[in-house]
């Protein structure tokens, strides 16, 4: 079993975040801040954990902000690097960059009067850890010289800073508050989002990716607009954010998004044969589910092929779930074999039931029904 998220706040962290500020700032009281954060500490939880230590630091670092700020920021270890991939990668260090979440914590609730000190501290930050949720009430409270900041990150030469560009206004980052203001009118964001839709870095893309996902859910029109100018002589890194980041509308079949990838047409393809194995399985078993598709017709055919799920509830109801498989280009005459294996572990994502769970394609946003599987106690 995965260790519980609180274990990231583990009681070695506050002291090492003592020692770090200790290091920055020689008046820090290491003392009373541990003895501060130690009473129940075990029996939280790790957003408690962290605001209990966000607390203690608003209690021993300097009363002035904008000097706690700069002590925070010196404190702070060496930024991370991307690794091969892309991705964050944090070297060896011995403690994971939640580490920085009490710092996350304490410049979303203290430097709001201290816009320009705030901004600095979270631009260290987000080279750190994140500032993606630290941005959010500086975004609801002073969008316009925030978006004047972040405007500027989009520019950075650090990946990790004009990522946070995209994620920090995004209208509907998971686990964050919402921004009702870019909800409402993404045209607040879209400039920073044009700016990073060719970033050197996929970690960045994929961000913008994101951020085009979440306004195709309040502003499909948006989206869709959006996504045709720029899939305008894009190359294909750029075509792949922009199907990444239409997957929602394409999952429901929404006409103009299927258009605007190309495949707004209905296909004349037969499902030839479909496989599912095994039919009946027990919870934590992996499924593997093919399908042969022919096109019987005398002309080339573009599909976007998805597979749907329907997962049972715990209330008996069925719930589709759909998963990427590909965009293929289909000669006359010509078959081709898709697939995909499903685990049906329990995962701290999903929940799995025992009943029969029906299985489609999506071609083209229409829905193929091709059987079903029976999930086992």
């Amino acid at each position: 079993m995965a260790e519980p998220l609180k274990h990231l706040l583990n009681d070695g962290v506050p002291p090492r975040i003592a020692a770090m500020v200790r290091r920055a700032w020689r008046g820090f009281d290491t003392a009373a801040f541990l003895r501060q954060i130690e009473p129940g500490y075990e029996g939280l939880e790790l957003m408690q954990r962290g605001q209990r230590i966000a607390d203690a630091l608003h209690a021993h670092l300097p009363t002035d902000v904008p000097r706690a700020l700069a002590v925070l920021t010196d404190s702070l270890d060496p930024p991370m690097g991307l690794d091969a991939k892309g991705e964050p990668d944090a070297g060896d260090r011995p403690y994971s960059a939640f580490l920085y979440l009490p710092h996350s914590m304490y410049i979303a609730a203290h430097g709001l009067p201290h816009l320009d000190y705030a901004m600095r501290a979270q631009h260290a930050l987000t080279q750190r850890f994140t500032a993606e949720f630290s941005l959010r009430p500086y975004l609801l409270h002073h969008r316009e010289a925030t978006l004047k900041h972040l405007r500027a990150w989009a520019q950075d030469n650090n990946a990790h800073v004009r990522r946070a560009a995209s994620e920090g206004t995004r209208p509907r980052l998971p686990w964050a508050p919402r921004l009702p203001a870019f909800q409402k009118d993404p045209t607040f964001a879209l400039p920073l989002l044009d700016a990073l839709k060719d970033d050197p870095s996929s970690y960045v893309r994929r961000s913008v990716a994101n951020h085009l996902g979440d306004i195709a859910k309040d502003h499909p029109g948006v989206a869709t607009d959006t996504a045709r100018n720029w899939l305008r002589g894009a190359s294909a890194e750029r075509e792949t954010l922009v199907r990444h980041g239409l997957r929602f509308l394409v999952k429901q079949g929404h006409a103009g998004a299927l258009e605007t990838l190309g495949v707004g047409h209905a296909v004349q393809l037969d499902v030839a044969a479909a496989r599912i194995t095994p039919a009946h399985l027990a919870i934590g078993g992996k499924l593997r589910i093919e399908a042969d598709l022919h096109n019987p017709t005398q002309r080339p055919q573009r599909v976007l092929a998805d597979l749907q799920v329907h997962y049972v509830k715990a209330s008996g109801e069925a719930s589709p779930k759909v998963f990427k498989l590909s965009t293929l280009e289909l000669a006359p005459g010509e078959t081709v074999t898709l697939g995909k294996t499903l685990s049906l572990a329990q995962m701290t994502t999903r929940t799995h039931y025992p009943g029969r769970h029906a299985v489609a394609l999506l071609l083209n946003g229409r829905v193929h029904p091709i059987g079903a599987f029976d999930l086992i106690q």
